[in-house]
């Protein structure tokens, strides 16, 4: 059994790459996480987890995240990807994860009305919401990449 994450930090990068792997790949890099092992979660931020803007991973790790991301061929398009964490006063918070063919302020729209419904549909209060986004134009083949990376 794994432990309970205690830290987060939120990212958000863009990359280009030669292929659509390289392209993600370039856009983890960015994002501070490329040099780990994700392995991809749903979206509860454990109770007591504390933000750590400044969480260095050692590289090899086997990493907790919950993230989104788009990958596009199409020169000239927009592409975005957020996440976002609503935080309750007394317990366990809510990631979400959003990517689209849309500008980063639309993204964080979408991704903040996300969260304040999975509180609503949890009946519990929202105290705070903290947003990570970013848009790319492609320039050939581009990556949008936003994830919540754990840790302990």
């Amino acid at each position: 059994m794994l432990p309970t994450p205690k830290k987060y930090f939120l990212t958000a990068a863009a990359a280009e790459g030669k292929s659509k792997l390289t392209a993600f790949d370039n856009a983890l890099l960015k994002a501070r996480i490329g040099n780990v092992n994700l392995i991809r979660v749903s979206s509860i931020l454990p109770p007591e987890a504390e933000l750590d803007e400044n969480l260095e991973i050692p590289a090899g790790s086997l990493v907790p995240t919950a993230y989104g991301s788009i990958i596009s061929d199409v020169p000239g398009e927009i592409i975005s990807a957020a996440v976002a964490v609503g935080l309750s006063e007394d317990s366990f918070g809510v990631i979400m994860e959003f990517s689209g063919r849309c500008t980063k302020d639309k993204a964080e729209e979408v991704i903040k009305e996300m969260v304040r419904e999975a509180f609503a549909t949890r009946e519990k209060p929202l105290q705070e919401i903290k947003v990570a986004a970013v848009e790319h134009k492609v320039e050939k083949l581009g990556c949008a990449f936003a994830a919540v990376p754990l840790w302990y």
